[in-house]
């Protein structure tokens, strides 16, 4: 029997390796897919929400930076999930935090606060919120 601290251990593990298998066109299609279009724009931090639509369909790839923003929204999502089920994650990652100043955490990946969202889903899943 596995406890708590090593299934959470686990889920981040197959979130950080299922996160480094997908292209970005793959994680751009998810996000567009779960959020939309304009919100994985604004996660990407990006002002047009048809670049994301470009990136799906291998048309460009985002910047660094806009790369980096999606493939953490898809990592701490997949995290979530992994512990839970896709409609929490999605709610939870849409929902106003309390460990984020009342952001949510899709607001606070298309601020940078990368650190904070992980720490709050690490969080949320040992039931301290």
């Amino acid at each position: 029997m596995h406890t708590q601290e090593e299934t959470t251990a686990e889920a981040e593990a197959r979130a950080h390796r299922d996160t480094a298998g997908q292209s970005i066109a793959e994680i751009a299609r998810f996000l567009q897919e779960t959020f939309s279009q304009r919100v994985a724009a604004l996660i990407a931090g990006v002002d047009d929400p048809r670049q994301v639509g470009r990136w799906t369909r291998g048309q460009n790839a985002p910047r660094f930076d806009s790369e980096f923003r999606l493939r953490t929204a898809y990592q701490v999502f997949t995290y979530i999930a992994n512990c839970e089920n896709q409609h929490t994650a999605r709610a939870w990652m849409m929902g106003m935090n309390p460990q984020l100043e009342d952001d949510s955490p899709i607001e606070a990946i298309a601020d940078e606060r990368f650190k904070d969202v992980m720490a709050a889903a690490r969080s949320f899943r040992r039931g301290d919120l």
